[in-house]
């Protein structure tokens, strides 16, 4: 099988849930960082970080789904390899293609009530205990990952159907 060039739209697509993903790493990175400066400063100052519960679940969360469109357009969520090992051409595409169909309507669903979760926040002015931080600022990279995850489905689907992902393109037949 010949290898074909991905559409630009799926490299946008790819790129940016990369630079996603390196940005949630960044986030991760800052709340380690901001628990070791927690546990440090209490063992050796007994001064830790106030509120860094706060600061965790927040960040934490945020992350997370950061990391979600990086996973799905990469293929790297888990899966029953051990049942799909052997599968190959149509088959493994119609099993890419059912999970692809499955994670945009869950990102899809997500996005729409997260929104909606957003817009409440906002509107009861809900904030963290400890630091008064607007809760909602913390749903916005959420729902700039829940789109990207709906885009990635979107761009794996498309490939499955048209058996050009690039899993498939240096497989043999």
């Amino acid at each position: 099988m010949a290898t074909t060039n991905p559409h630009p739209a799926s490299l946008l697509v790819r790129r940016a849930t990369a630079i996603w993903a390196l940005l949630g790493g960044v986030v991760i990175g800052l709340v380690v960082a901001a628990n070791v400066w927690s546990v440090a400063g209490g063992a050796l100052f007994s001064r830790p970080v106030p509120g860094v519960y706060e600061i965790v679940q927040v960040g934490v969360a945020m992350g997370m789904f950061m990391f979600l469109p990086y996973c799905q357009i990469t293929g790297a969520n888990v899966s029953a390899d051990i049942f799909t090992a052997r599968l190959r051409g149509r088959a493994q595409d119609s099993l890419v293609a059912l999970g692809s169909t499955i994670a945009l309507a869950f990102a899809a669903f997500l996005l729409w009530r997260m929104y909606y979760g957003l817009i409440d926040l906002q509107e009861y002015r809900e904030t963290t205990t400890i630091y008064q931080f607007p809760i909602w600022i913390a749903y916005v990279p959420v729902l700039i990952s829940l789109a990207l995850l709906s885009l990635a489905a979107l761009v794996n689907l498309i490939e499955a159907v048209t058996g050009t992902t690039p899993e498939r393109e240096g497989a043999v037949h």
